[in-house]
């Protein structure tokens, strides 16, 4: 079993959501505020790595609507090859384009305050991406 950590980074927010390629099931694990600083962050993951018996990183990649990356796409690449170097674990990147307004949609239902949806959707973003990324692995025994 592969147990992986999705992350949605962003300058001031961390969406974090765990998963694994056996269930196949990613849940939202919550929000933290970005230090702003790479490598701030990245012990923060580690710890939340840690805790959680991750083995590999997944990354929400934003892409521009034409497969290109921009300056936030290259801030996230940049973020992973720390990342990976400073705790020798795989990362990987899933193209998040959308995940944002797909989290809305999910919380639509709930009829939060807008404050208290602002401080559950990174963790829902995160649950999205990392879902689309297990969804995209292969069956085990297949």
């Amino acid at each position: 079993m592969t147990r992986f950590l999705g992350i949605d980074y962003g300058a001031k927010r961390i969406g974090l959501a765990v998963g694994d390629d056996v269930t196949r099931l990613a849940s939202p694990i919550g929000v933290i505020r970005s230090c702003g600083r790479c490598d701030d962050d990245i012990g923060t993951m580690v710890e939340t790595a840690r805790e959680y018996g991750v083995d590999a990183y997944v990354l929400g990649l934003p892409l521009n609507m034409d497969d290109t990356e921009g300056p936030q796409a290259r801030l996230i690449r940049r973020f992973g090859e720390v990342l990976a170097r400073e705790t020798g674990r795989p990362v990987h990147y899933y193209d998040e384009r959308l995940s944002s307004r797909t989290a809305d949609e999910m919380l639509r239902p709930a009829e939060l305050t807008r404050k208290k949806k602002k401080r559950v959707a990174d963790a829902v973003a995160a649950q999205v991406i990392l879902q689309g990324f297990i969804d995209s692995l292969p069956q085990r025994g297949s």
